[in-house]
């Protein structure tokens, strides 16, 4: 099983952001942890109520936000003590704690050594400062070389770094500096998504009223942004940090193990603000269920939203999630999973999708072209029937 641990907590909301992530006095910070801890001692039985199958051995865990490393070493101690305390983590699990450039001290690499933290992601989004701090970042280029320096000191070497494609001041030349300071880091593993534009955030907002705060007047109109996609795959896939995964790259034997299990269907239990957990179920059934979505209804342990995925769901997920991996679908292994015949309500979408150059199909095995690639929410909603509500 993965575990997942959500750190709400933010130096600064960046504008692009729509997490479930926020500014927060400090004074909070210790009750949350307290909270989330109740929660791991807690795990048996709430997988039990849920209808969920549990197993105490974790194979990863994964520290999300929000920046967890804002919180005081005395509280991540706790955390992985707690984590210690009621879960069998596997030798050689994969840790990763997701940091924000410019809040990793000397104490604090330290501590994720001496914890177990075997990876890092560096939320850096751009290493032109003038794009970084127009989002609300505040570390500058300099500052993400540093702390890459300093974790490879302490022994930490698997390193992601994060990118944002369609940043307010983005141009084709500056996003080629970026990609070229990515592969000169040498870091084995890289993510690459590309501006999302809703309501959730208050540059999406702005852009859809037009507005001009934020810097929203100077974001890449949508061509542009997903040329800068394109840009980066070609760029990092010529380098060796291969794209297996819609928004995700890595050097061979760094992908992310505990990505891929929610991109594979294997269990993993979520903890803290909107974390989403999925166990399996007795006859290969399976129930998710999410916690509340703001640290107000958490705290005041609102209940679980929970449904159970029914085998129809579950194969329309092995479709549109294994879509996501360059290595896509094998429907071999759909008709050993499901039956020989339950793919056949789709082949009138895959053979749609390969005529218009979306799906490319060869031996048992669909793919998304890099074209599906950019076009993948509209591939992906031919394989889903309208979901049934997480009933809390």
């Amino acid at each position: 099983m993965g575990l997942y641990i959500s750190v709400p907590f933010c130096r600064t909301k960046c504008s692009y952001c729509n997490f479930a992530s926020d500014v927060f006095a400090r004074a909070v910070f210790q009750r949350y942890v307290d909270r989330v801890c109740s929660d791991f001692e807690h795990a048996h039985q709430t997988a039990e109520q849920m209808g969920g199958r549990f197993s105490p051995a974790v194979d990863s865990v994964y520290l999300g936000g929000g920046t967890p490393t804002v919180l005081d070493i005395t509280q991540l101690e706790r955390l992985f003590v707690t984590i210690s305390q009621n879960f069998q983590v596997q030798p050689g699990a994969e840790i990763t704690v997701e940091c924000a450039p410019g809040t990793l001290t000397p104490p604090m690499i330290e501590t994720l050594q001496r914890l177990g933290v075997n990876r890092v992601s560096l939320g850096v989004q751009s290493f032109v400062d003038e794009e970084a701090a127009s989002v609300g970042r505040l570390h500058k280029r300099a500052t993400v070389l540093d702390d890459i320096a300093r974790l490879r000191a302490a022994g930490i070497t698997n390193i992601n770094i994060d990118l944002i494609a369609g940043l307010p001041h983005q141009t084709a030349e500056s996003w080629e500096f970026s990609l070229a300071e990515v592969i000169a880091t040498g870091a084995p593993h890289a993510s690459v998504y590309m501006l999302e534009v809703d309501e959730d955030s208050r540059l999406g907002r702005e852009l859809i009223a037009g507005g001009t705060r934020y810097h929203a007047h100077f974001v890449p109109n949508e061509d542009l942004t997903a040329e800068l996609y394109s840009m980066a795959c070609a760029r990092l896939n010529a380098a060796g940090v291969q794209q297996y995964e819609i928004s995700n790259f890595a050097r061979e034997g760094y992908e992310s193990r505990h990505n891929l299990k929610y991109w594979t269907r294997q269990p993993y239990m979520g903890f803290g603000v909107d974390a989403h957990s999925m166990l399996e179920q007795e006859a290969g059934c399976a129930v998710r269920f999410s916690t509340a979505d703001s640290l107000e209804e958490y705290m005041a342990a609102a209940p679980l939203s929970h449904a159970v995925v029914s085998a129809r769901a579950a194969l329309e997920e092995t479709f549109f999630l294994g879509l996501r991996l360059t290595r896509g679908v094998d429907l071999q292994e759909v008709a050993c999973a499901f039956g020989r015949d339950a793919a056949t309500g789709f082949c009138g979408a895959i053979a749609e999708f390969v005529r218009d150059g979306l799906i490319e199909h060869q031996g048992e095995r669909i793919r998304l072209t890099e074209r599906g690639r950019l076009l993948s929410n509209e591939v992906f909603q031919r394989f889903v029937s309208d979901p049934a509500p997480l009933a809390s």
